[in-house]
């Protein structure tokens, strides 16, 4: 046996976040796990939404203030980036489930188009929401 000394050896470290170089990928596992968390500040939002629409007139006015403020739809532009990146990491995933998209540059590629498909996905749909008129 190599290392038979008695006693118990010393336990590995993981490597800490500042000393982790940050690349695409673990960003994206990052932020696919913030972008859940946000979905469910989104469903907390609808179930307010629906709420109010039940309360009557007045509250559902008060609410729809409230999301129609320059704050609230930050936040709700926010949701709508964090639905459409979940969408595309997920896709991202299920590719993996299958096998594929684990070389370095695929998965760097990958990352960086859901990215991007979240940001122009989110700033498409809004642009026709406030061309049909949305509020």
């Amino acid at each position: 046996m190599a290392d038979a000394s008695p006693g118990v050896r010393p336990r590995p470290l993981s490597p800490h976040m500042q000393v982790w170089r940050w690349h695409v990928t673990m960003a994206a596992s990052i932020l696919h796990r913030a972008a859940g968390v946000a979905l469910y500040v989104g469903a907390l939002i609808l179930a307010g939404w629906a709420v109010a629409l039940a309360s009557g007139p007045d509250a559902y006015d008060a609410y729809a203030g409230l999301l129609g403020s320059i704050l609230g739809r930050l936040v709700l532009f926010g949701i709508t980036v964090a639905v459409f990146f979940h969408l595309a990491n997920g896709i991202r995933h299920l590719a993996w489930d299958l096998g594929e998209g684990f070389q370095p540059k695929t998965a760097n590629t990958t990352a960086i188009l859901a990215y991007a498909f979240a940001v122009v996905a989110a700033v498409g749909l809004w642009a026709v929401i406030l061309l049909m008129g949305g509020r």
